[in-house]
């Protein structure tokens, strides 16, 4: 796998990494459809060190796994514009998460009702006033059991990460007055 080119940005903290993808809300699945390219975006929930989405069973996007579980996920978050007296120096406030791996259908049934309750703790916190129940997520997670959920996990064989870091100091506030 290639590395990161531009060291300065890397980040190696693994603690960096996981908090980050723990809060960060989206994420761009990157597949490969024959020859093509093919790209979604999605949310997710990081836990116990592996990605994990859901959606609709049938669709492109569960052809394309099927076809070629080999993914790439990136998540990006963008805090902003620094700048600099020098224009070729101004710059952008950011961390982005590449994780690459294979895509593979959930079964286990505690695995799958553990990572939906993540994504309602995660997107919709405290909406709910009990948490999911097993027969809930088997009546509607998987293709298997004729419902229309899935659930996918990703076990990353390679994870990198950039930083350019907020430099308040330096952050472009518009002075725009509506």
């Amino acid at each position: 796998m290639n590395e990161v080119r531009y060291k300065i940005r890397e980040v190696l903290d693994q603690d960096r990494i996981e908090a980050f993808l723990r809060k960060a809300r989206i994420g761009h699945l990157g597949m490969v459809d024959g020859q093509l390219p093919y790209v979604v975006p999605l949310n997710f929930v990081w836990t116990n060190g592996k990605l994990y989405f859901h959606g609709a069973t049938g669709g492109r996007r569960n052809q394309v796994m099927s076809a070629n579980p080999e993914v790439c996920l990136t998540v990006c978050e963008e805090y902003g514009t620094i700048t600099d007296p020098v224009p070729a120096k101004t710059d952008t406030a950011y961390m982005s998460v590449m994780i690459f791996g294979k895509a593979e259908p959930v079964d286990d049934l505690d695995e799958a009702t553990h990572v939906l309750q993540e994504m309602i703790n995660k997107y919709v916190p405290s909406y709910y006033n009990r948490p999911l129940s097993k027969q809930h997520v088997d009546k509607y997670r998987s293709a298997v059991f004729g419902g229309p959920v899935q659930v996918y996990r990703i076990d990353p064989y390679h994870i990198t990460a950039k930083e350019n870091p907020i430099e308040e100091q330096k952050m472009y506030k518009s002075e725009k007055l509506i």
